[in-house]
């Protein structure tokens, strides 16, 4: 059992079996996207709801600071890029993470990642289906069309809505939750709903129609879906560029550049004015901002020249993105005083209203765009879920249907379907508060596993016209690098490594009052202390295996994020993995085509 849970796939065979050797093979996925498509495709899938609408909620937690966070992200995905790339030369395959685990891993990480992938792609697209809904509902009441609450909301949310109020026993704090807007749109859809057999008849149908929409698309074909998807990012590129130089014109003409050092709690001026803590309090949301990057590399077969242009599209798109989300971020924090941002799901229209910068032609603007940018990304997310259970489904982890490609459209078919029904289902029951951690730690999951997968490749020799990884030995580097992080914060804060391993919160008032139980004041300290000692384990790997230095950083990186998370993402994340190792141990084991061939690995 336990070889066969780590059995590996030669890179020789996973290339045979997607039948490259034979691009006219009638199972092939049609090759007709360049550097810029995949580009493009890169841009489509991270500008959407990470800036039009998670953005929000990260300035609130962290202020101007939130800058920082972006810049840290940006180089933890650029590291996983260059991993990224490496693996993508190699195996210019659909599949992604997925393929890139069974070359490196073994058998089981790499279920794990093509189980872990549903989360990113198809669960993440019900997070931007519910936003692409908020979006055009508020554009369809600009223009006096009106949806009935009760069809433009998710049940769960119109429910949480009624409890929380039903919770609140003080008149002021009932006050205060019945002045949003959003609060009042979702308790009358509650009380105005139809009731059948004892259920409230509530659903997302915007969210609903645009995920049944962009299935049919991607099921269609790659080309129409790259001539729709590079019209719609030149589209919302121009909106955002606007957003930039207005914003930026009218926070230095009405001198408003003092929001950048809001008070702090002590009343001290700060670019963070919750410290780093609540810097890093919004990492789910920036992080999701940069979800989709990697989803490029899910488009291997449908690339012309993938050796070459697929690690050039991730990087393009991911520079060109950090420097947008940067400039974003400056303007929103510059615009408006961050503690305003609460609640607010539209930050980019939000700062152009009547009560901050007054811009109604920009708000109109803005919400144009957010619809169109939402749509290219569920239409890039729904195109990578299909390939990564068409990869699975090739190595025999899931039933043969799922590798059918459409005679006409050359598409898989079947797994596009599923991918549609498996976004649209829960559209009915969930709502996007909850998806959202739950597609962040997943994602960076799959990029500590391809970071660390690439440590594990053996290396080869340069080849013209196909990616290489710089090679730069971390023998010295990262532990000394290490070392000097370690000193840093012990010079800055003689306290951090002491505090790290201090569980008494008995003068927490929170935790005193029961607001917060003991794990989850705990959970941070816990998941940096395990960040501390995986650091301390790598330093020595590279210093004993002379890894290269990239992928180190990348890895380092990815799992300092990861520390972000609360208790609350880790137990439904593992629950989930649990799910999938029952189906793995029932079904992929026995069927993997590695189980008959156990010499190939």
């Amino acid at each position: 059992m336990p070889n066969a849970l780590f059995r590996t796939k030669k890179i020789e065979k996973i290339l045979a079996d997607s039948a490259l050797a034979d691009e006219g093979h009638s199972s092939g996925l049609k090759r007709v996207l360049t550097v810029r498509d995949l580009t493009f495709f890169g841009i489509a899938a991270i500008i959407g709801a990470g800036s039009f609408s998670s953005l929000g909620g990260a300035v609130f937690s962290g202020g101007p600071g939130v800058v920082l966070l972006f810049v840290i992200c940006g180089i933890a995905c650029a590291f996983t890029a260059f991993c990224y790339s490496e693996f993508a030369s190699r195996i210019p395959v659909a599949g992604s993470a997925y393929t890139y685990a069974y070359a490196s891993f073994g058998e089981l990480f790499a279920w794990i990642i093509g189980w872990a992938l549903i989360m990113e792609y198809s669960i993440g697209n019900i997070y931007v289906s519910f936003s692409w809904s908020d979006y055009f509902t508020s554009f369809l009441g600009k223009i006096n069309i009106h949806i009935p609450d009760y069809f433009s909301c998710s049940y769960a949310e119109a429910k949480a809505a009624v409890e929380k109020l039903g919770s609140l026993t003080a008149e002021a704090e009932r006050a205060d939750f019945l002045a949003k807007k959003a609060n009042v749109e979702l308790l009358n859809a509650w009380n105005s709903a139809s009731v059948v057999g004892g259920l409230r008849i509530i659903a997302d149908l915007p969210a609903l129609l645009i995920n049944i929409l962009i299935t049919i698309l991607v099921f269609r074909g790659i080309k129409e879906s790259r001539n729709f998807s590079n019209l719609m990012v030149i589209l919302k590129l121009a909106v955002v560029v606007l957003v930039i130089l207005v914003g930026g014109y009218m926070i230095f003409s009405n001198g408003l550049t003092a929001n950048w050092l809001p008070a702090a709690t002590d009343g001290t001026k700060s670019f963070m004015p919750n410290g780093f803590s609540g810097v890093m309090a919004a990492v789910s949301g920036v992080f999701f901002a940069y979800i989709g990057f990697d989803a490029v590399s899910v488009l291997a077969e449908e690339s012309k020249n993938p050796q070459r242009d697929l690690p050039r599209g991730m990087t393009y798109s991911l520079i060109i993105c950090t420097v947008i989300y940067i400039l974003l971020a400056l303007v929103l924090t510059g615009a408006v005083y961050y503690g305003k941002f609460e609640n607010v799901g539209d930050p980019l229209a939000f700062i152009f209203e009547e009560q901050n910068l007054n811009i109604g032609w920009m708000q109109f603007l803005v919400a144009i765009c957010a619809v169109v940018a939402m749509t290219s990304v569920m239409l890039v997310f729904q195109m990578g879920q299909p390939r990564i259970w068409m990869s699975m489904s090739r190595d025999g982890l899931l039933p043969p249907v799922f590798q059918t490609i459409h005679k006409k459209f050359k598409t898989p078919s079947f797994s596009t379907v599923v991918t549609g029904i498996v976004v649209g289902v829960p559209i009915l029951f969930t709502d996007k508060d909850f998806v959202l951690d739950f597609t962040s730690i997943a994602t960076l999951f799959a990029f500590v596993l391809v970071c660390g997968g690439v440590l594990l490749i053996p290396k080869r020799e340069k080849e013209p016209g196909k990616f290489h990884m710089p090679y730069i030995n971390g023998k010295y580097i990262f532990p000394l690098l290490l070392v000097a992080v370690v000193a840093l914060l012990a010079l800055l804060s003689r306290n951090y490594f002491t505090d790290l391993f201090n569980f008494d919160f008995s003068g927490d008032k929170d935790y005193v009052s029961g607001k917060i139980s003991f794990m989850d004041a705990a959970t941070p300290k816990i998941s940096l202390i395990i960040f501390w000692i995986s650091c301390i384990a790598i330093a020595v790997a590279a210093f004993i295996k002379n890894y290269s230095l990239i992928p180190l950083m990348g890895l380092s990186t990815c799992l300092y994020l990861l520390t972000g998370m609360t208790k609350s993402n880790w137990a439904w994340f593992l629950a989930w993995l649990a799910i999938g190792l029952v189906l793995y141990l029932c079904y992929g084991i026995r069927k993997s085509k590695l189980a008959s061939a156990p010499a190939a690995g």
